[in-house]
């Protein structure tokens, strides 16, 4: 049987084949000094390019958006059964979790997180699954908090979690390093959370789990709520009205089409603009916009000071034209897009001898390629079969 070949290509070939260039040496990614560039290549269906002259050096994909966050999703397992992202109906007691010794280590996820950053990364954020459930995960951590950019600044280590478990643990991932985290809450009430956790867990642990983290230096704490017409939409203003004044960010995420098994619908999407004006009926907002250009939430200020809130719109809103992120799922596998369908394997390699070199050459030959913008081709009536599940990638 024949020994599968790792294929060898610098960084600045990777690049240059995927953008159908001529091969550019030396490249900007290779430390060496930036030569002339070529504008990115035409956008289709209407996203407008960045100019290379707003990111001199950057590796930008095929639309002109440059690699800014890493998602990596460190298991596939979830305590809850959430029914927007693992139902029960599919991922039952006799659903097949992967094996530990196909998860990546936390030695492999370090060092191909080391490469991201080398290539623009600075910002890294843990998921699942459920993140908390990987033993040890204080460890990781500490290992992503000591990496640097090339500038030598810290990378900001986040993470998100249904904070089940999250009252145990918050004084050791700070201790270890993390600065952020955000929490999935769904409702306030305890029936309506229990019902859409399918897992019996009461909203009480979860709330300990905030408070928590808060006090434990992790904040400002964010917390998301996804919110799905007919289930728990009558928990927008009492979710509100709980965290106003907390110093905490509640955020609202519209029902997404993640994966296969949600049986998601349209006519169960509740629109961003209708959560912000059944807020603003009770306790009255103003836009303020978004943190950063590449942040998915879109805010609004309580008008009496109390705080913010923030809404989430991939289905009415898409900001394909502005996502910087990439994830790194449970099996070594990066996607570029929550909702795709195929990933680029660093596992095999990674096991295989493959250099750094190689590795950083495969990472940023995939994203010069990128091209995805499902969310805004789902508004203009494209889908794409065969998802990848979201406990898969993270959120």
């Amino acid at each position: 049987m024949s020994k599968r070949r790792i294929p060898i290509v610098p960084v600045s070939a990777a690049i240059a084949e995927a953008a159908g260039q001529p091969s550019l040496t030396p490249h900007p990614a290779d430390g060496g000094a930036a030569p002339a560039r070529r504008s990115a290549p035409a956008a289709p269906g209407g996203i407008e390019p960045l100019s290379p002259a707003t990111a001199p050096g950057a590796l930008l994909d095929r639309l002109g958006r440059p690699l800014r966050d890493l998602r990596i999703s460190v298991t596939d397992r979830c305590n809850f059964r959430c029914t927007y992202c693992m139902p029960r109906e599919q991922f039952g007691p006799d659903h097949e979790f992967m094996p530990h010794s196909e998860l990546l280590s936390f030695e492999e996820i370090s060092r191909v997180a080391a490469l991201f950053v080398k290539l623009g990364v600075r910002s890294i954020r843990l998921t699942g699954g459920e993140p908390l459930l990987r033993r040890g995960v204080e460890k990781l951590v500490e290992m992503l908090a000591a990496l640097r950019t090339p500038e030598g600044e810290p990378v900001e280590i986040a993470m998100t979690t249904n904070g089940s478990v999250l009252a145990r643990k918050a004084a050791a991932l700070k201790a270890a390093g993390l600065a952020r985290v955000t929490v999935s809450l769904d409702a306030l009430d305890d029936a309506v959370f229990r019902a859409m956790n399918d897992a019996d867990w009461p909203v009480a642990d979860v709330l300990a789990g905030i408070d928590a983290a808060a006090a434990a230096g992790l904040g400002p704490v964010k917390i998301n709520m996804v919110v799905k017409r007919g289930t728990n939409d009558d928990q927008i203003v009492p979710m509100a009205r709980h965290f106003r004044g907390s110093g905490h960010t509640l955020r609202f995420i519209e029902f997404m089409d993640v994966g296969a098994t949600n049986g998601w619908r349209m006519d169960h999407v509740v629109p961003s603009t209708e959560v912000i004006r059944r807020i603003d009926a009770v306790f009255p907002l103003e836009p303020i916009g978004r943190d950063d250009p590449a942040a998915p939430a879109e805010n609004w200020r309580y008008r009496d000071g109390a705080g913010e809130v923030g809404v989430i719109s991939s289905v009415t809103r898409a900001f394909c034209a502005d996502c910087t992120r990439a994830r790194l799922a449970t099996d070594g596998r990066v996607f570029h897009c929550l909702f795709a369908s195929d990933g680029h394997d660093l596992r095999w390699p990674l096991r295989n001898g493959a250099d750094d070199d190689q590795l950083t050459g495969m990472i940023a030959g995939a994203w010069w390629a990128r091209a995805d913008r499902y969310s805004q081709l789902r508004g203009e009536g494209g889908t794409r079969d065969g998802r990848v599940e979201m406990s898969f990638i993270g959120g």
